[in-house]
């Protein structure tokens, strides 16, 4: 006999991501202090630097965002990156193909961090319903099958 249960019941399989807001303004405070502790140790005429460990950040913010928080957390860190770790600090200016692949590889960054933690989530998800499945349950009222 088939029994169906929903997914909702019991332990949610895939876990809840952080709310976008607040995915948001930890890319913010974090490209800030980056960018701070990136300018005191190299300098501000070295932005490959900062462009690393911006995009190290918004990896591990989109493990736990959604997609819709994506393109956002990759401006965020556009903006910090382009107006304090490129000189004359605390002016954003457009360099064509500098500014379009920097925000290239902060939106990549944060995708495969998305893509990669849905991935990880569902086939845990998938390995927890399975395991369910998978095991027996006695049967109380004994079905037609029992001996």
């Amino acid at each position: 006999m088939i029994e169906w249960v929903s997914l909702r019941a019991g332990a949610r399989p895939v876990p809840q991501p952080v709310a976008t807001p607040v995915v948001w303004a930890t890319a913010f405070v974090g490209a800030l202090v980056l960018v701070a502790v990136h300018n005191v140790l190299v300098g501000s005429d070295r932005p490959g630097f900062a462009l690393a460990a911006l995009s190290l950040l918004a990896a591990l913010l989109g493990l736990c965002a959604r997609f819709t928080a994506a393109p956002g957390t990759a401006v965020l860190c556009w903006l910090t990156l382009n107006g304090f770790a490129v000189p004359p600090a605390g002016t954003l200016t457009w360099a064509g193909h500098r500014d379009t692949f920097w925000l290239t590889c902060l939106c990549a960054a944060t995708l495969v961090g998305t893509v990669l933690a849905r991935v990880v989530q569902a086939r845990a998800a998938y390995r927890r319903i399975a395991a369910d499945v998978a095991t027996p349950r006695p049967e109380a009222d004994g079905g037609p099958f029992d001996t």
